[in-house]
């Protein structure tokens, strides 16, 4: 095909040149055939000069990249940095259970670890689990602060980690730390209205009731019968709000018991995972009302779970039965 494609430009290239002259003599005369065989000639020569035009190599994707980069460091495992790389080029797919795996070889391999690797991987499993609450992510953090108490991230998910722990003070404590560094102004409005919420101060728009934002969406949680007869009454029951088209991290959570069941329970934009991440800015949620049968965050076969998507969320109280095993 190249070759054809090469034989038409030097025709083209000969019409070019020869055709003023044919239009002028109206014969093939000596001098036009000559011109011809010099114009062909010569770019023939000029092809054989440049040789066969290859096209350019495709643009690989990043998934592609990124695998590139996973099998190098299957052959060269000690590479520390590029561990390191290919967890945050996981993070950014949202594969997170093989970025949570690229950081654990980096962390092993770091002595002592950092703190940014030890708080990557923190993130990692805060938002593969769904929670703060695990003890290995509360103990990344804590190292990540133990190592360098100034470290953005670990100071962000240490006020996660201490407010999903009860503890308000602490938390407060490592947001205003991290309001210190001076994080782009989108973050720091929700910073700052949440260390004043969690200290019991007054900002416009909150309310001293106890809520700070209105209610957005209220769910009838209760259990089937198959999962009333399978689960204690002492286990754990998240009720989570995440986007339907991408669920992961969650947008909201709650937790109660069993025993609490069955219990009208409220989701608002106060129990945002993340800042600037809020309830209600979404137009569409899915909720998920999941017994942990392990006891942890993050969803297991065995546990009980019932869930919905909401159109139009807060306008009223939805119903979730718990009647489905994950298998």
């Amino acid at each position: 095909m190249i070759w054809f494609l090469f034989g038409l430009m030097l025709l083209a290239a000969a019409l070019v040149v020869t055709w003023p002259m044919y239009r002028k003599e109206r014969r093939l005369s000596p001098g036009l055939i000559a011109s011809v065989v010099i114009v062909l000639g010569v770019s023939a020569l000029v092809y054989s000069g440049i040789g066969t035009p290859v096209p350019p190599p495709p643009i690989a994707s990043v998934d592609e990249m990124v695998a590139a980069l996973d099998r190098r460091l299957q052959e060269n495992p000690d590479d520390v940095e590029g561990w390191k790389m290919l967890g945050r080029s996981y993070m950014q797919l949202e594969n997170y259970p093989k970025a949570i795996a690229a950081f654990e070889r980096a962390v092993a391999m770091e002595n002592p670890a950092s703190a940014q690797t030890l708080a990557a991987l923190g993130e990692a499993l805060l938002i593969e689990q769904g929670s703060a609450g695990s003890s290995r992510t509360v103990q990344l953090f804590e190292s990540a602060l133990a190592a360098e108490p100034t470290n953005p991230k670990a100071l962000f998910y240490g006020g996660i980690v201490a407010i999903e722990r009860g503890d308000r003070e602490l938390a407060a404590k490592r947001w205003e730390a991290l309001l210190a560094l001076s994080p782009p102004p989108e973050i720091e409005d929700i910073l700052r209205l949440r260390v004043a919420e969690w200290r019991g101060e007054d900002q416009p728009g909150t309310q001293r009731d106890g809520a700070a934002t209105e209610k957005v969406i209220a769910v009838n949680v209760s259990l089937g019968p198959g999962a009333a007869s399978a689960v204690s009454s002492d286990a754990t029951v998240f009720i989570i709000a995440r986007d339907p088209a991408q669920p992961s991290p969650p947008i909201a959570a709650t937790r109660r018991t069993v025993s609490e069941l069955p219990a009208l329970v409220s989701l608002s934009d106060a129990d945002a995972m993340i800042p600037g991440r809020l309830l209600s800015g979404f137009e569409r949620l899915e909720i998920v009302a999941r017994v942990s049968m392990a006891g942890g965050p993050a969803a297991q076969p065995g546990d009980w779970y019932g869930e919905l998507v909401v159109s139009d969320p807060g306008t009223e109280a939805v119903d979730i039965v718990i009647d489905r095993q994950l298998q």
